[in-house]
């Protein structure tokens, strides 16, 4: 296995190379845990356990419902559509052991963005949260769906505590529209029919299958499904475990003095969250507690209370948002040995804080959805470098290339370009878009991101490409503005986009969250003054009470970038 393309050292206990013949398939990943691990928690939701014995019963009464009762076959498309409970990793092992392909699918989508991943996808059958039927019924009869399976939130747990949580869902907060799908069959009657009886194995196992499809905006354009096969997904998930220095010398999972209890806030149809949770820390028979609604800031600290927890995967604005708890500090932090950042920057001021909080350092990766997805990842336990994403993942190769495609010298900024085997197959039915993903000779996928690697490896993203802000021919990076207006004590979160400029081409727009009612354009500019040199400067500056965000709490520039053109385009109408 090629490894990186630098010489530098690694931290303690992690490894250069990976070894991919320990898996062929991410069912043989799976099914391993099962026996490794039986008697372990594996997931808790909503203030419930189940063990990797009970998940291991569960998903096969899944998988043995889906070969004997539909009309599904070995590669069929299977879309996927909850928040974090119970029944996603059922699900989702359910439909790998069947030789299904899963298509994960934001429950937050809008019935356009819906009809697209379903026709574009190909998918058959569908498993989605009541709370998403509404629209599941306004867009089916324009699809190739033939099966609907419906759960409720809490569809997993005991008796009487489902009956009163599934109904205190619908009819006292009103989280269920109305709706009409007389197709569709409960999950529980499914796990019922499957219950105990036998599946046909050896589906969708061979290294090179895709077996998930991972939808991404990509850097421009329609949503287009990433395809990662089984060999892409096994890899990232050892790659993961030795990047965090949770393997032997021989690169196999370490016992440790006990079961990682890890916090799983981020959503599972996320390929973050995905990768982390359903496959690495699985993989290591660790335990994940998983939190369907993050924002609910209180809840989420009510369901993290009583564990000692070993880490939390997050981000920064979900950092923040717990901190800005005062329930925060009654948390059990003794156990602490791991934090994990990704999918946007980590503010420096957040690291900080968070590290006083609890005491752990926070291990910033950086990744994206067409490399299942890590690339790089800085080292835990302490070792992590601020400012920076980490090195390379194990086996994994990075350049920078300027924009004649030439690759630069160590230290200066280029585009990011990543060669390794965690890099998708392709995306789904698009082959000039999977042409043009990559450099000319095939060999290395273009990120769409501005980078420096140091004579060590350790990496900085410095921006997207597409988000640059060119101010009177001088560059302007997002990030740094957003870095330094962060750590202003009266900001809460904060955005930046060039908008036009008569004088200058672009100059730089900020979107302010303030904790303090009291500050003011003119505070931050004057914080800004000695920090920034004059172009990078914000020339505007709008205060809001939120901001656009996904829902792993990324946010979203774009659509500040379309809300400033619609108030263009009306104005000069």
């Amino acid at each position: 296995m090629e490894a990186s393309f630098w010489d530098g050292k690694r931290a303690p206990g992690v490894q250069d190379t990976i070894d991919l013949s320990r898996y062929d398939s991410v069912v043989e990943v799976i099914e391993n845990s099962f026996k490794r691990y039986a008697d372990r928690p594996a997931f808790t939701s909503i203030g419930y356990t189940l063990t990797y014995r009970q998940i291991d019963e569960y998903s096969a009464a899944f998988a043995s419902y889906l070969q004997n009762h539909t009309t599904l076959k070995p590669g069929d498309s299977i879309a996927i559509q909850m928040p974090n409970i119970l029944q996603y990793p059922i699900a989702m092992y359910g439909a790998l052991r069947a030789g299904l392909r899963v298509v994960n699918t934001n429950p937050l989508y809008t019935e356009r963005e819906m009809l697209h991943q379903f026709n574009d996808s190909g998918a058959k059958a569908l498993l989605c949260m009541d709370v998403f039927a509404k629209s599941v019924q306004g867009v089916k009869d324009q699809t190739g769906i033939k099966h609907i399976i419906v759960t409720s939130l809490a569809d997993m747990l005991p008796g009487f505590k489902r009956v009163l949580i599934n109904a205190a869902a619908k009819h006292i907060k009103k989280m269920v529209p109305a709706y009409s799908l007389p197709e569709a069959v409960s999950f529980r009657s499914c796990l019922k029919l499957g219950k105990g009886k036998a599946f046909q194995e050896n589906h969708m196992k061979n290294p090179q299958d895709t077996i998930v499809l991972q939808y991404t905006g990509g850097t421009t354009g329609v949503a287009k499904g990433a395809e990662l096969t089984n060999r892409n997904l096994v890899a990232n998930m050892l790659q993961a475990a030795s990047a965090l220095g949770q393997v032997d010398e021989d690169g196999k999972p370490m016992k440790g003095d006990g079961q990682a209890v890890i916090v799983a806030p981020l959503p599972l149809y996320h390929i973050y969250s995905f990768t982390v949770h359903l496959m690495a820390l699985f993989e290591l028979g660790d335990h994940s507690v998983l939190i369907a609604n993050p924002r609910d800031t209180e809840t989420f600290i009510r369901f993290m209370k009583p564990w000692k927890l070993t880490g939390v995967v997050g981000l920064n604005t979900l950092f923040v948002s717990l901190m800005a708890s005062p329930r925060f500090k009654e948390l059990d932090f003794s156990e602490m040995k791991l934090t994990l950042s990704g999918g946007t920057a980590l503010v420096e001021d957040t690291a900080k804080r968070w590290k006083e909080f609890t005491g752990t350092g926070v291990s910033e990766a950086y990744g994206l959805t067409e490399c299942s997805p890590a690339v790089t990842m800085n080292p835990a336990n302490g070792l992590e470098r601020m400012g920076t994403v980490g090195q390379a993942m194990p086996g994994t190769a990075l350049k920078c290339i300027d924009d004649n495609g030439d690759e630069v010298a160590v230290g200066e900024r280029g585009e990011l370009c990543v060669k390794g085997p965690q890099v998708m197959k392709g995306y789904w039915n698009r082959p000039e878009a999977t042409k043009d993903s990559f450099t000319p000779d095939g060999e290395w996928l273009r990120t769409g991101d501005v980078a420096v690697i140091d004579e060590d490896g350790f990496v900085k993203i410095v921006d997207r490409i597409k988000d640059l802000i060119l101010v009177s021919g001088f560059n302007v990076y997002p990030n740094e503005v957003e870095d330094v207006v962060a750590g202003h004590p009266g900001v809460e979160n904060c955005a930046v986009i060039g908008v036009p400029d008569e004088k200058t081409g672009e100059a730089v727009k900020l979107y302010v969250v303030a904790s303090d009612a009291n500050l003011t354009a003119e505070d931050i500019k004057t914080f800004c003054k000695d920090k920034l040199t004059g172009y990078k400067l914000p020339r505007q500056i709008e205060f809001r009470d939120e901001l656009p965000m996904t829902p792993v709490g990324k946010i979203l520039r774009r659509e500040l970038k379309d809300e400033e053109k619609a108030k263009r385009e009306a104005s000069a109408a």
